[in-house]
């Protein structure tokens, strides 16, 4: 009986052994599959770009998968808006390692609030303010001053749109900014502003010249037809996109790389295919 007992101590306590291994072996397994897992996925860094809404479609069709061809480990993910409304974004903790604005004086403002940082930003690219119609318009709208003859008028909002900031202050310059006012609807981007034109809800509207470029490229058969370029001398403010790294990035290295490729004359190639002019 004693011999018995003592058998079955031992072989219960054989059962345990094995128990205690195998589960043993189940925790080594996971915690492989779970280091494996972390690996790999830290092995592919993802940085947020915070571009300028005319600055979309050149980012997603050209530029951001030529760039994560060339640079395979890094994916960019773009957000475009207003740069006024991406700054705002920025100061309330977007989560952005790149800005590229239309305008310095966004950039400037984050630059002074140190939410930039100011040794990276570039004055990269310059635009074209132009005034846009219809293409079946029949309102003989030619110049600028002839944009009164309008009666729905297309422009960015000036207090957050810098297309809508460089209209105001052309249209200011000219003496009737305060009549176009008045007929006046505000985008909230210089892509609304470009839609409303193309479809029909606005007689003319002021816009980019490349974005007035990518409408009638696209491949649709809503076309605006540029009917007149702003000169130099009617703006004191130069049209210049300026980039830069967000401070709180933490993908510096990363953002600083797509910054780079930015400037490479295959990146500048495509920009100036766009429309765009390089900032010298």
């Amino acid at each position: 009986m004693k011999f018995a007992k003592r058998i079955g101590a031992v072989v219960l306590a054989v059962c345990m052994v094995l128990s205690c291994a195998g589960c043993g072996g189940s925790s080594n397994k996971g915690a492989s599959e779970e280091t494996t897992e972390v690996t790999t996925e830290g092995g592919n860094s993802k940085i947020l770009v915070a571009a300028a809404a005319s600055l979309q479609a050149t980012f997603d069709n050209e530029l951001i998968p030529l760039f994560e061809k060339e640079n395979p480990e890094i994916t960019v993910e773009g957000t475009y808006a207003s740069s006024g409304d991406l700054q705002q974004q920025i100061e309330s903790g977007l989560d952005a390692d790149v800005f590229f604005s239309a305008a310095t004086s966004n950039m400037d403002t984050l630059a002074e609030e140190k939410l930039i940082d100011e040794d990276t930003v570039v004055d990269l690219l310059k635009n074209n303010i132009v005034l846009i119609t219809p293409k079946d318009s029949k309102l003989g709208i030619k110049s600028f001053k002839d944009i009164t003859k309008a009666d729905t008028i297309a422009i960015g909002d000036p207090e957050s749109v810098p297309a809508g900031k460089y209209a105001k202050e052309i249209l200011t310059n000219l003496g009737v900014y305060n009549e176009v006012e008045k007929k006046a609807s505000l985008g909230a981007s210089v892509t609304e502003v470009l839609s409303w034109v193309a479809e029909g809800s606005a007689d003319a509207g002021i816009v980019y010249a490349t974005d007035a470029q990518t409408e009638n490229t696209n491949g649709d058969d809503k076309e605006v037809e540029v009917v007149a370029t702003a000169e130099d001398s009617m703006m004191q403010t130069p049209v210049v996109y300026p980039v830069g790294v967000v401070s709180a990035s933490t993908h510096k290295d990363e953002a600083k790389a797509f910054e780079d490729f930015l400037q490479t004359d295959e990146a500048k190639a495509i920009l100036e295919k766009a429309g765009f002019t390089i900032n010298k």
